[in-house]
Order: C-alpha cells, then sequence, then structure tokens
C-alpha cells in the first residue's frame, strides 16, 4: 500500500505514456484497489486528465471517472479540470453541466473556477452567466479567487459592464483582479478608464505593486490613446521596478512609443534592452519604423533581422512593405513581395492588400488590378477600397466603377465609398452620376462614420468629434479657430470645399472644414500647453487633405512641431512641412 502511495506521488510529475498508465490501472485493477482505495483512483485520473500528451490521456481519465460508483465532487473536477484546458474548451462546459444534473449536486468553488475558465477560453458569455448564477445560488461569492475568475471571463468575452459590477462588489481585492479588469477595458475599446483604474491601483490598491501584466495592459490602453506622458511615467516605474527583463514588457514599451509618435523613443528601447530580443520586438520596432515613414530605417532593421538569424514571419514583411508603401518606394516594395517565398511564407490578404495600396498610390492601377485578379483568395471590401482610393486620386473612372461595384457585390455601405465615387465623377463634370451617386446614398440611409480625436494635456485625454461644441472650453477653442483662419488667409489658403460631399453653400462649406476635430484637437493643444510644446493628435479615420494643408501652415506659424496619428500613419508637420512628404 506504501509502495503504491509512493509510486502515484512519483508518477505525479511524470509525463507517463498511455501503456504506463494503462499498466498502472491493471495494477490497482487486480489488486483491487481501483475500488478500495477511491484516493488512488482519483490520483490515477488526474495524472490522465493534466498529462500534457492530452487528447488521448484526457480520454482515457473520462473513461476512469465512468467507473467510479460513486465519484465524489473531486473526481468530477479532476476530468474537468483537464477538459477546461484542452482545445475544445466547451466540451468542459458540457461536462459541468452534467454534472450540475447530478443528484446530489457535486460542484464546489472549484467546479465553477475550473468552468469558468473553460467559458473564458471558449468566449462563452452566456454560459458564464449561468455559472454566475449558481456561484450567488450556492454562496460561493466570497471567494476571491473565484469573483477574480468571474470577472476575467466577463473582461475576455467583452462583457466590461459586467466586470466592472463583479469587481466594485469585490470586498477585497488582489493584484489579478485589478490586472483583469484594466486588460479587459484596454481591450474592449474603454481604454481611458484602463489608464484611470491603473492610477486609482496606485493610489488606492492596498499596497499592491503593478506587476508586468498590470502594466502590459495600461501599455496597451497608453498606445490606443497616445498617451505619451502617462506611458512614459508606466515605462519609469518599469525601469524602477526591473519589470525590462522581460521581453514581452520590452515589447509593449516600444509598441506604446511607436503608437504615441515617438519613434526615437521606441528606438532607444530598443537599442538599449537588457533581454534577449525576439521576433516580436524586431516586427514592434520595424512597424513602428514603417508608421512613421521611415522606411530606409525600417528596410536597414528588417535586413539586420535576417542578419541576426532572427527569421522573418509575416508580419515582418508586412512591416517592411508598409514602410515602402508610405515612403513611395514601389520597385522595392513589390520586390520585397515575392521574395517572401525565399521563407516559405505565402501572403495573406494584408500583404495583397499592402502591395496594392502602393502600386495604387503610384499610379499603377493596372498593375494593381492585376494582382488583386490573381489574388488565391477573395479580396476583401479593405482591398477594393484601396483601388477605389487610388482611381479617385489619379481620376480613373473606369476602374472607380469597377471597384465600386464590386464594393457593392459585396455589402459594403460605407459613407467613404460613395465619396471617393461622386468625387471621381465630379473632377470629370459628370453631374448626372454624381447624383445618381448622391440619391443611392439617400436610399440605403448610408450613415457617416463621425470623425473624432483625441490629445493628451498634462496626461489628461481630450476627446473631440467634428462641429464638437461639448468640450468646456469650447468658446476658447472656436476663438482660436477664428484666429487661426485669419492667418491662414493672410497665407493665401483657399479651403479645399470640393472634399464636402453635401449641397450646401460654398461658406457653409467652409463652415464644415474649419470644425474637423483634429483642428479642434490642434486649437487646444495651442491654447493649452506652452510655446515649443509638441501637440500630439490621435484621429479615427484618415486625416483629409484640407486638414494636411492647415496643419502644416500652423506649425509654421506658430512654431509648433504636431504630430498627427491618423488611420493609417503617422503625419509629423514641423516648420510648414510633413515627414510623409504629402505622399498619404
Amino acid at each position: 500500500m506504501a509502495h503504491l502511495d509512493s509510486l502515484l506521488q512519483r508518477c505525479s510529475s511524470l509525463s507517463l505514456s498511455h501503456s504506463h498508465l494503462k499498466q498502472l490501472h491493471s495494477h490497482l485493477l487486480t489488486s483491487g484497489l481501483f475500488h478500495l482505495r477511491p484516493s488512488a483512483a482519483t490520483k490515477l485520473i488526474e495524472l490522465c486528465a493534466i498529462s500534457p500528451s492530452g487528447g488521448d490521456h484526457l480520454s482515457y481519465a473520462a473513461d476512469l471517472f465512468r467507473r467510479i460508483q460513486t465519484p465524489s465532487t473531486n473526481d468530477w473536477n479532476t476530468v474537468l479540470r483537464g477538459l477546461a484546458q484542452c482545445p475544445q474548451p466547451t466540451k468542459a462546459i458540457s461536462w459541468f453541466q452534467t454534472m450540475s444534473r447530478a443528484a446530489p449536486p457535486k460542484a464546489d468553488a472549484l467546479t465553477c473556477s475550473f468552468a469558468l475558465k473553460a467559458c473564458a477560453r471558449a468566449l462563452a458569455r452566456s454560459e458564464a452567466t449561468q455559472i454566475h448564477s449558481q456561484v450567488v445560488r450556492f454562496g460561493f461569492g466570497a471567494d476571491m479567487l473565484l469573483q477574480t475568475t468571474l470577472l476575467d471571463v466577463y473582461a475576455k468575452v467583452g462583457d466590461i459592464d459586467c466586470a466592472q459590477q463583479v469587481f466594485d462588489e469585490m470586498r477585497k481585492r488582489d493584484i489579478a483582479s485589478w490586472n483583469a479588469l484594466i486588460a479587459g477595458l484596454a481591450q474592449g475599446s474603454r481604454p481611458n478608464e484602463a489608464i484611470a483604474l491603473f492610477k486609482r491601483m496606485r493610489e488606492e490598491g492596498g499596497g499592491l505593486r503593478p506587476n508586468e501584466v498590470t502594466v502590459l495592459g495600461a501599455l496597451s490602453a497608453c498606445s490606443q490613446l497616445g498617451a505619451f506622458r502617462v506611458g512614459e511615467e508606466i515605462h519609469g516605474y518599469i525601469m524602477e521596478e526591473n519589470l525590462d527583463m522581460n521581453v514581452i514588457v520590452c515589447n509593449a514599451v516600444i509598441d506604446m512609443y511607436g503608437k504615441c509618435g515617438f519613434v526615437e523613443k521606441a528606438y532607444g528601447v530598443f537599442s538599449s534592452m537588457k533581454c534577449k530580443k525576439n521576433i516580436v520586438t524586431w516586427n514592434a520596432m520595424i512597424m513602428a519604423l514603417a508608421l512613421h515613414g521611415d522606411a530606409c530605417k525600417a528596410l536597414e532593421l528588417f535586413r539586420q533581422m535576417r542578419e541576426a538569424r532572427v527569421q522573418p514571419d509575416a508580419v515582418s514583411y508586412l512591416g517592411a512593405l508598409c514602410g515602402c508603401n508610405h515612403a513611395g518606394l514601389v520597385d522595392e516594395g513589390v520586390r520585397l513581395f515575392y521574395s517572401m517565398a525565399e521563407c516559405g511564407l505565402v501572403p495573406n490578404v494584408k500583404h495583397y492588400g499592402s502591395v496594392v495600396d502602393l502600386l495604387g498610390r503610384a499610379g499603377r492601377l493596372q498593375e494593381a488590378y492585376e494582382i488583386v485578379n490573381s489574388m488565391p483568395m477573395l479580396p476583401d471590401v479593405v482591398l477594393w477600397q484601396t483601388l477605389l482610393g487610388a482611381s479617385k486620386t489619379y481620376g480613373d473612372v473606369e476602374m472607380a466603377e469597377t471597384a465600386s461595384q464590386k464594393l457593392m457585390e459585396m455589402g459594403s455601405s460605407s459613407c467613404g465609398d460613395f465619396v471617393l465615387l461622386s468625387n471621381v465623377y465630379a473632377a470629370h463634370e459628370r453631374w448626372d452620376d454624381v447624383g445618381r451617386v448622391r440619391e443611392a446614398m439617400k436610399k440605403k440611409d448610408v450613415k457617416k462614420i463621425p470623425g473624432f480625436s483625441y490629445t493628451e494635456v498634462e496626461g489628461v485625454i481630450h476627446k473631440f468629434l467634428n462641429g464638437d461644441q461639448s468640450h468646456e472650453k469650447w468658446r476658447e477653442i472656436y476663438t482660436k479657430l477664428d484666429e487661426i483662419n485669419f492667418k491662414l488667409r493672410t497665407c493665401g489658403y483657399v479651403a479645399k470645399t470640393d472634399l464636402v460631399l453635401h449641397d450646401i453653400g460654398e461658406e457653409d462649406k467652409e463652415n464644415v472644414l474649419s470644425y474637423h476635430s483634429e483642428k479642434l484637437a490642434v486649437a487646444f493643444g495651442l491654447i493649452s500647453t506652452g510655446e515649443g510644446t509638441p501637440i500630439q493628435v490621435i484621429k479615427n479615420l484618415r486625416i483629409c487633405e484640407d486638414c494636411h494643408v492647415v496643419i502644416k501652415l500652423v506649425s509654421k506659424i506658430f512654431n509648433r512641431e504636431i504630430i498627427v496619428r491618423d488611420r493609417a500613419r503617422f503625419h509629423r508637420f514641423k516648420d510648414g512641412l510633413c515627414s510623409c512628404k504629402d505622399y498619404w
């Protein structure tokens, strides 16, 4: 008996073969210990259920379980734990439901925890809610670990309101509960709240110190918002706590600085890392350089990566292609695209989209169209929109109509698609076609995606919509805009009113352009920061031609560096010039 216990204990740290498990099972059966010693049977089930081999071992565990006459809660939980970790976590949910129907009820707090972890992996919100109700009914609500698991599953399935409610109701919180909600808010398009919660944790977290997981969530939120100053504070904390020994944390810092518009700081972190770089590190830096239009440095880094014997992956190539795209290095980009095969990589739709955009921007529309037709997969909506945008730039009516027709067939009803086609027709004075497009917009009830911009002042994020008057300083902002518009006119600026689709007067068109969200954000930055302070703006859409011209002039008139991150890339305006060299 003692020999058996010793053997089972030793086996707990071993990865046993299927044949060894069967031998052990046979010994328990022939000796009668399988039924006489329930703990031995349970241990054997555990060895199978949590085996790294998974698959057959897990099936064997379930088969062993069925041979137990009166399985205990521990027996149920052992199989449930294994199923929750397997590639099909929905099996764990089904097991939990079967267990819940067993008489008498067998579930305990651990049962609910394993089942909730399976829900998180399967993104099973409805089942998680049902388990939550059982947690309350069984009186497990005071279990902090279970509450944290519950919070985590709500955050992962995107139900942030329920996650927040669980967090607020917790009597005591550990580091994992704070981390789960911070990550959930950051990933659930509520990055402002994620940053606020991170600050709150440091102030009232009961002595808890942010760890690697905490700062990853907070840095992700900073990246989304372009919250450079908050991100810089977090980076300082990371250095103080030696969290920069973790490569994942370093990668997140590089990504944050890159997405906040400070590529030099990103490169500084990249160059001085104490830990070994991985493929994600190289990719993050290459993409940051590409988005800032520094294609030469991005391609040089791509070359250095290969010299360091780090094999490029699909993301590496996408970053390098984006660099070529934003800098107009057409032939280099095309060569890069076709060289993917050398690394055994098959281009995906994003790679095709990038090379089509590259050719389209350069006016090589027919080549771009031929690549679209040669794709081994179906082109997506974004790809046809890319071709439509290039057709508008070069006034190619036939190509614009082809792309527009494809978009209609795919069910796209984006306002931008109609606007681009209408502008192509307008440029050729085909007013009947312009009217037809506008009627189609009305008939389909096409809604324009509202433009909005963020800017950070003294660690606080301010959001502006087009024509926004909700900000507490909106009167001061509009006064500043009047000053800007007056100075612009003295420089010879004329508003690009052809960009406004609506049937309104010329003066009204100018007003529409004057109050675009990025202009409001820049005006707020001018009245809220000292002379010489860079102004950062994050915009959800691509910057329009008029705003691009205006901000270039503003950077010169007011002697300010203005960094704008739009949906596609960064624009660094300084002394009346833009880093994109008017190629975007």
